[in-house]
């Protein structure tokens, strides 16, 4: 049985920004879609951006060969042309969303609660007017993220 505490609060913050310590360990780490935005104000999240565009991210995994990482990645808005895409990437959207349109006229709608994945190599069009998600992303060729 698990006790409520006025400290509850306070402690799940902390066990979240001890995550990615935890999965270094070799431990499961749930975090849940307002965890995440937790995270990202938290000393762990990497603040980044350019061109008045600003993002921030965690990495919560990744493989010793640096290949594969997984984490949480939020964006200000960005309208992005993209001529290839530079990995393989899974991405869960928990709130905000992205239009991706192919070089095709191919046009795919993401929006939170929605999943997609891009292939290394796709040309297209990104663009959104804020997002956060969850990233798995792999790089054969070299390091991920």
């Amino acid at each position: 049985m698990v006790r409520s505490t006025p400290f509850a609060p306070a402690l799940s913050i902390m066990a979240l920004l001890a995550a990615p310590a935890a999965a270094e360990t070799g431990h499961p780490v749930k975090i849940s879609s307002g965890e995440a935005s937790a995270l990202l104000t938290g000393p762990s999240a990497v603040p980044g951006g350019k061109n008045g565009v600003q993002t921030k991210w965690v990495e919560m995994l990744a493989s010793k060969d640096r290949k594969l990482s997984a984490g949480i990645y939020s964006s200000t808005a960005t309208r992005s042309e993209i001529d290839a895409y530079g990995e393989d990437e899974f991405m869960y959207f928990i709130a905000g969303g992205v239009t991706l349109t192919s070089a095709d006229g191919t046009v795919t709608e993401i929006k939170a609660g929605d999943g997609v994945t891009i292939p290394k190599g796709w040309k297209g069009v990104w663009d959104t007017q804020g997002y956060t998600k969850y990233y798995v992303t792999y790089e054969p060729e070299g390091a991920a993220k």
